[in-house]
Formats: C-alpha cells, sequence, structure tokens
C-alpha cells in the first residue's frame, strides 16, 4: 500500500511568555515557515492528528520538552506541525527506520506526557505510521 500525504508546515506558535507585545510585533522578524527536507527513502513518518481539549494547563511546556527530548532519538529527521482553522493538530515526525521509530514510541518521558495527552489534552487523536517510499522537494531560489 502506497500512501501519500500532502502538509503544510508551519512553524510552532509561540508560548504564552513568547507572545509578542504591540511594542515589540514590528520589531520582530518574521520566521518563514519550512518543510522538512526530503530524505532519501525509504524512512518512516508518524503522523499524529489531534483535536484538543480547552486545558491548555502545562501543554505548552511538555510540548516544546517532547520537540527536545524527541532530536536526541538516534534516526530522528525532523517533525512538521499544521493547524486548522476547525482546530484539529497534525504533527508528522520522520524517523530513518522502525528502529528509530519504536525508540521514540517507547521513551519513558514521552510514554507519560501520552498518559497526560489522553487524561487532560486531547478530545481525540490518531496517528498513523507509514513507510515512505517516495519523496522530493522544492525551495525556490
Amino acid at each position: 500500500m502506497k500512501i501519500e500525504i500532502e502538509v503544510y508546515a508551519r512553524t510552532r506558535p509561540p508560548r504564552a511568555s513568547e507572545e509578542p507585545t504591540r511594542a515589540t510585533q514590528t520589531a520582530q522578524p518574521v520566521q518563514t515557515a519550512q518543510p522538512v527536507q526530503a530524505y532519501e527513502p525509504p524512512y518512516y513518518a508518524a503522523v499524529f492528528t489531534a483535536v484538543r481539549t480547552p486545558d491548555r494547563s502545562g501543554f505548552g511546556e511538555t510540548n516544546a520538552r517532547m520537540e527536545d527530548l524527541v532530536k536526541d532519538i538516534p534516526g530522528y529527521l525532523g517533525m512538521d506541525h499544521a493547524q486548522t482553522p476547525g482546530g484539529l493538530g497534525i504533527t508528522v515526525g520522520y524517523f530513518r527506520d522502525a528502529d528509530a521509530l519504536d525508540r521514540w514510541r517507547t521513551d519513558a518521558e514521552h510514554r507519560a506526557a501520552q498518559r497526560r495527552g489522553r487524561a487532560e489534552w486531547y478530545e481525540s487523536y490518531t496517528l498513523h505510521v507509514a513507510k515512505v517510499e517516495r519523496s522530493h522537494g522544492f525551495t525556490r531560489a
């Protein structure tokens, strides 16, 4: 089975402590969103789609910690995020091989964050894991 996924990437939204004030909005440079580069297949994509609860307590800090933690997994390639206007969040993590994906899945701190997510932050979610067999990219010069 082949799965093709089209993803539009955006950077992580700022944490409350990073929110620009009226005085700093014009002084801050605009950061351009960049998708994760195309890697030589095969590799794996873990597609996490979720609808969140109104409870935001601790989510930003935990999310930032998970983004830092996953970078230490050997074989981690990168991550794309997207949010629909209707509230569906999409995160795609890319991993060189199934072992790297398994190391992330079984990481103790990640498992604790998953339990808290089910208890507090998510109304619903799905996880799709796919083997990428074709990959290409484009960047305007």
